[in-house]
């Protein structure tokens, strides 16, 4: 009698699959086993792409003359430590009664990619192999993965994108690193002391790193520039407000060189000499030229990704990307949310149809049970497929991460931090069916002596999603009978002005990342867009992908490159990784430049998504490591690159400080 195979990629996930399938499994060494079915599992990898020396004992020695290194066809082997497991999912894969094998690794790139190597290893022939996608670990949706899966084939360019972005990783990271050491490496030990490091550089982790370095020496270089403004304190009906000048047209300083900027002097005399021109014609009263009052509506922010959860809980909690990762894998197992490693921050139109099943089961979860019931007074979650909030467009694998209304009884045994990102979850959930937030917003225009003061003012008047969002509540009473008295105010009122006064403000330098504000900065290529919707406009791969970010930085930390204060969550860089940015940027620059780099993740894309083939990406890739591995080993530039050392030393105490 034929059986059906599931392979998973982790023991927990392998059992999910055979609670659903609702057999009784007995079990065995490395797999369990029914009338119908067997269910093994992956331990992460299995298989793993082999070190040169494989291909011939001349590459075990570093030497210009075996570079650049470019196998015409790549090796692979079993990791040792796992070997058993491979020998028995490999046994499972051919043996004779397995007709059909139902591939249940991560639904993503790299998952597949675990599954292959394993195939490819085992030397499978002649069976049917189905492909179980699936955006959480329910046991509805394991069951709907099953009965819905593709024939394996039809994700092959998924394969090849896998394939070539191990490929590129392991030539660049081999072919540079080697040529970067033998080049610079005695030059970077000698100065830094201790024992001899290797250069480590790669595709994603070198352009991460030279944000940092740059950031750090933008701030390091940037000078300080203090400005003036000039403020009126004006009088209305027993409460008063500040206007700010600015040198507007029809201004005696307009386009003036005195200004630092539009509202303010590059010195304080000349600040104080206007004040002193306008105190001189009285009464000290202005006119109100202008008045503008209109309502804004805040709507309630996308669903989480990956990158905007790790940036959220980076802040709140000050905890890593890699921590952040690490619990909402935790919560996906747990089936508490859906698949965390995701790009996307709305909902497809299949899953808002059925998105009262969600609700429904977050009636357990007591912190959610008076807003479940204002979303089920109004409906809203039946209107959810005609909002910004679900678009099929904007999804390649997975949807945003969402709570699945289910798993709710392993909440309690999971840690407070895990709790609270949870929660956290479930409020951004949870405010996409409420109202906007409306906002009363008032601008004042008034004129004294051919100068005019602008004055702003926002209440909050209904605070609609905010309610979900445990938002900190401003203190706008002021605002508010401010608002109120100038709704009776009239273009041409006569105002009293207290007084003129003089602040004094300077520029502010950049500022340094920190772990959740350079996850964004990784998914935008480079560009740390901090407003939410602009974000969200902005498509492309970025630099790394939503499951291997957090990695990135983690190795970025562990070989001393940069350092992560634990407390702040801000990132600096070492000396060392300033050194390492020198030596490539004299030598590989376009490794540190982030559109290059997310280029490359691009063309990944497009070979998922079959616009190009991997022979075209191929014949780019090695040109690429060719170009620049013969450029490097031509270079003569030891002599230079130490004056950079001197520069970036004299900001650290002790170069051997760095290489504890």
């Amino acid at each position: 009698m034929s059986k059906s195979l599931y392979i998973a990629e982790k023991p927990s996930v392998a059992q999910e699959f055979a609670k659903a399938l609702k057999e009784n499994m007995g079990r065995r060494d490395g797999y369990v086993e029914s009338e119908n079915f067997v269910v093994t599992w992956c331990v992460g990898h299995l298989v793993t792409m082999s070190y040169p020396e494989k291909y011939d004992i001349k590459y075990k020695r570093w030497s210009f003359d075996t570079l650049p290194f470019l196998p015409d066809n790549f090796k692979y082997e079993i990791i040792p430590s796992v070997s058993k497991q491979f020998k028995i999912v490999g046994g499972l894969l051919n043996r004779e009664d397995i007709d059909t094998i139902y591939v249940c690794t991560d639904s993503g790139r790299e998952g597949e990619y675990i599954y292959r190597l394993v195939e490819m290893m085992a030397g499978v022939k002649d069976k049917k192999r189905k492909r179980v996608w699936i955006d959480s670990q329910t046991e509805e949706e394991i069951l709907r993965g099953i009965r819905e899966a593709k024939d394996l084939s039809e994700y092959d360019h998924l394969s090849e994108a896998a394939f070539l972005r191990a490929k590129e990783d392991y030539l660049m990271g081999i072919n540079f690193s080697r040529v970067l050491t033998l080049k610079y490496g005695s030059s970077v030990t000698n100065y830094l002391g201790g024992k001899y490091k290797a250069i480590s550089v790669g595709r994603v982790m070198t352009c991460v790193m030279g944000m940092v370095v740059r950031r750090e020496r933008e701030i390091r270089d940037f000078v300080k520039t203090p400005f003036y403004r000039v403020l009126a304190g004006i009088e209305i009906a027993g409460t008063h407000f500040e206007g700010e000048w600015r040198a507007v047209k029809g201004s005696r300083y307009f386009n003036s060189p005195l200004l630092y900027k539009e509202n303010g002097f590059k010195e304080k005399k000349d600040a104080q000499y206007l004040i002193e021109q306008m105190q001189e014609n009285l009464p000290l009263e202005g006119v109100l030229e202008k008045i503008e009052r209109k309502r804004e509506n805040k709507n309630p922010p996308l669903l989480y990704n990956l990158a905007e959860l790790q940036n959220e809980c980076a802040r709140l909690f000050k905890i890593s990307p890699d921590q952040t990762l690490q619990i909402v894998q935790e919560l996906y197992e747990k089936k508490l949310v859906t698949y965390p490693r995701t790009d996307a921050r709305v909902l497809s139109s299949a899953v808002a149809k059925e998105i009262s099943k969600n609700l429904n089961g977050l009636m357990k979860y007591p912190l959610a049970e008076p807003y479940l019931k204002d979303i089920q007074k109004s409906e809203s979650y039946k209107k959810i497929e005609k909002t910004r909030y679900t678009n099929d467009k904007q999804i390649t694998d997975h949807y945003a991460i969402i709570p699945t209304g289910q798993g709710l009884q392993n909440l309690n045994h999971l840690s407070g931090l895990s709790q609270n990102v949870y929660e956290v979850i479930v409020r951004r959930f949870l405010a996409v069916f409420y109202p906007p937030a409306v906002y009363q917003k008032a601008s004042l225009t008034i004129s004294k002596d051919g100068e005019r003061f602008f004055s702003n003012f926002k209440v909050l008047k209904d605070e609609g999603y905010l309610k979900v969002t445990k938002y900190k509540a401003q203190d706008l009473t002021k605002d508010q009978i401010l608002v109120d008295t100038l709704s009776k105010l009239k273009k041409g009122a006569v105002l009293p002005i207290r007084e003129f006064n003089v602040k004094e403000g300077e520029t502010s330098p950049p500022k340094r990342y920190t772990s959740g504000s350079m996850i964004l900065a990784m998914e935008n290529a480079g560009q740390l867009i901090e407003d939410e919707e602009l974000r969200a406009q902005i498509k492309g791969s970025g630099i790394g992908t939503s499951a291997t970010r957090a990695e990135i930085l983690k190795k970025l930390f562990s070989i001393k490159y940069l350092a992560l204060n634990k407390k702040t969550q801000v990132i600096t860089p070492t000396l060392q990784g300033e050194m390492i940015f020198d030596v490539v940027n004299a030598s590989i620059r376009s490794l540190l430049n982030p559109e290059l780099t997310a280029s490359w993740e691009k063309g990944l894309t497009y070979v998922a998504e079959g616009n190009i083939s991997s022979d075209e990406y191929m014949t780019k890739l090695e040109s690429f490591v060719t170009r620049h591995t013969k450029n490097v080993i031509g270079l003569k530039n030891e002599a230079p690159l130490r004056r950079c050392f001197d520069r970036a030393a004299a900001n650290y105490k002790t170069p051997k400080k760095q290489t504890k």
